[in-house]
């Protein structure tokens, strides 16, 4: 099965003036986060990509254009369940005003219990985006093959509930996990299970791509991470 490198957008404008920025329209990227844009194609240079799936979100496409624009022939798809949560009426506020609301104690403390009013239920944000993965590493897979690797840029708390499920994880945790603006978390599915390969990774990438089994695999029968399931007893390389 595919292996799924799910790319946070770059710090945007509202990272900076910290204000939950949801689904406002017209939130870009600011100059870090335009830098930051700007390197990714190269830490990426060493992978082969079948695709790249994104955010209708500005900053999510943003943060790919320079992706687009150093591989055009790199197919680019709009994903509307991996869009950042609807906060409902919180979006927009400033953060230091939403962190006395009482419901922040249970986004924070117990997420799966959480529903915004006039937006979404965490669970329910959650649920859609593993149904979008789903749904896309049989197409990726049915495409390009089982060792294809393709590209998602997404939102933060979309990242996180996704890893919380890889890792069969309660979503009551996944506040414990964090990601960078523009890191790079990679996860390799396989019939069994996934392995998180990476999370929140800021630096070099090169080591994610695919590469031969070494005769010390073929001999002993020993999988690469992940490669059909089964871990590495001890950690391998």
């Amino acid at each position: 099965m595919p292996t799924l490198l799910l790319v946070r957008h770059g710090r945007s404008t509202a990272n900076t003036s910290g204000l939950l920025a949801g689904r406002t329209p017209g939130v870009d990227l600011d100059e870090l986060g335009t830098a930051q844009a700007a390197a990714l194609p190269g830490r990426l240079a060493a992978l082969p990509l079948a695709a790249a799936v994104h955010s209708p979100l500005e900053r999510c496409r943003q943060t790919l254009a320079p992706l687009a624009g150093a591989r055009p022939e790199l197919p680019l798809h709009t994903e509307e369940r991996i869009g950042e949560c609807d906060y409902g009426d919180w979006t927009g506020r400033k953060l230091a005003e939403l962190n006395e609301e009482p419901l922040m104690a249970t986004v924070q403390q117990h997420p799966s219990a959480a529903a915004f009013p006039g937006g979404e239920t965490m669970r329910g944000m959650q649920a859609r985006a593993v149904e979008a993965v789903r749904e896309w590493n049989e197409r990726i897979e049915r495409e390009h093959g089982p060792d294809a690797t393709y590209l998602m840029c997404s939102h933060g708390d979309i990242i996180k509930s996704l890893v919380a499920d890889a890792l069969g994880m309660h979503l009551d945790l996944f506040q414990r996990l964090h990601v960078e603006p523009c890191s790079v978390t990679a996860i390799r599915y396989t019939p069994l299970r996934p392995f998180l390969l990476r999370l929140g990774d800021t630096g070099d990438l090169a080591s994610l791509a695919p590469r031969e089994a070494d005769a010390g695999d073929s001999a002993h029968g020993a999988p690469q991470a992940g490669g059909d399931g089964g871990a590495v007893v001890g950690g391998g390389a």
